[in-house]
């Protein structure tokens, strides 16, 4: 169903001066997600017409970009992906850890995304990997599902990784499975040191071999003295590490999953209004504590855009990586030894009737199963009433 407002209608109204105001100064990825998001679920892409089995009700459903950064795509992606990783959960309670750069390392991720963030992934997984093998801790070899944000609540800069990881893992040897505390993995404090000892090591080694680009007002980052003053104080500050309290389950597990891994800066559910006043939406203010926490924030179009498009990712990028037990050239053996040390008696697979997937959503009318009977190319317009079929009965009132 569609929400009241949505960002595809203030990239429609607002969109076309924007990218005049901004000619030359937006990527060609930028310029391909405005595109895109403009023509979801419009005559641009086509579409079909479904109509019900049961009661004749017809509606017209036009296409969708699938554009990874599209609000209003990434529900059957999430669905999709959810349905794959059910097999991969085990009967153990699971942990969520946050790793988050800090501002001055922010700054630098910004104008080299591909190369900052992937460090981002691999410096926070090589974290949680070490800390977990050492027997002072876990002394355990892990799974992690990483999941990357680069936004906060109010759409500003602000990459993290989120991970979920098993209540513990296989010993060395394979021998048997390795359970964690209850409310306890591994201790943040450690993580966060260590996280920073690697990442700034890689990001100074990115910086020597001259792979990273700096721009405006930190161009003068490119030299190297001016690089590590500005490096000085986050070598000095705590990075953080939160963890927080262990799922309730598996099935919570999921349930966090579906809302977090194909997410977007800000999905249609938030918007308020867009009017002349600007764009205005709801954020949480992490300062404040109970229901002031829920506020009210009022952008103007430009800065709405200017925001979304700040999250834009380098294409090809994968923003769901899985690393340890869980990486995927060794996934299938590695959760099979898991579950037999932890005495899991596999179910049996019954082998189900093959069947057309049933990709149309329900009659509103009656419930009945809705299919295509009719399909027309971009920028075309169906005919209207649709072309009858002998499967149809007229609808009745």
């Amino acid at each position: 169903m569609r929400t009241s407002l949505e960002v595809a209608d203030i990239f429609r109204s607002a969109g076309p001066a924007y990218r005049t105001a901004h000619a030359g100064h937006l990527s060609l990825a930028q310029l391909k997600v405005m595109a895109a998001i403009e023509s979801c679920r419009t005559a641009a892409l086509g579409g079909h017409i479904e109509a019900c089995q049961d009661c004749g009700h017809w509606r017209i459903a036009y296409n969708p970009c699938r554009n990874r950064h599209c609000p209003k795509c990434q529900g059957a992606a999430a669905r999709a992906w959810l349905e794959e990783r059910e097999a991969d959960l085990l009967p153990v309670g699971y942990f969520h850890v946050v790793f988050t750069l800090p501002a001055e390392v922010a700054d630098i991720a910004w104008q080299n995304k591909a190369l900052v963030y992937d460090l981002l992934f691999k410096a926070a997984a090589q974290t949680m990997l070490t800390i977990a093998a050492d027997p002072r801790h876990l002394g355990a070899r892990i799974g992690i599902t990483a999941v990357l944000h680069t936004w906060g609540s109010a759409m500003m800069h602000h990459p993290h990784v989120h991970m979920i990881v098993p209540g513990g893992g296989i010993a060395p040897r394979g021998t048997q499975w390795i359970s964690s505390r209850p409310a306890f993995l591994l201790p943040a404090r450690v993580l966060g040191k260590l996280f920073r000892r690697l990442f700034l090591t890689r990001l100074n080694v990115l910086h020597d071999a001259g792979k990273l680009a700096f721009f405006g007002s930190i161009a003068h980052l490119s030299d190297r003295s001016a690089f590590q003053r500005h490096l000085r104080p986050a070598r000095g500050k705590r990075w953080v590490v939160y963890a927080k309290p262990p799922f309730a389950g598996p099935q919570a597990v999921l349930a966090y999953l579906s809302r977090y891994t194909h997410r977007v800066a800000i999905s249609n559910p938030r918007l308020v209004r867009f009017d002349e006043a600007g764009v205005a939406f709801r954020y949480k203010d992490y300062r404040r504590n109970g229901p002031d926490r829920q506020r009210v924030m009022t952008l103007t179009a430009n800065e709405f855009i200017r925001r979304f498009l700040l999250h834009v990712l380098p294409r090809g990028f994968h923003r769901i990586r899985h690393y340890g037990l869980l990486a995927s050239a060794a996934r299938h053996d590695n959760l099979a030894l898991a579950r037999r040390l932890l005495a899991v008696t596999p179910e049996a697979e019954e082998p189900e009737p093959e069947a057309e997937p049933d990709t149309c959503a329900p009659c509103p009318c009656c419930g009945g199963r809705m299919i295509v009977i009719e399909t027309f190319p971009r920028w075309s317009q169906p005919r209207a009433p649709p072309s009858p079929s002998p499967q149809i009965r007229e609808c009745v009132a």
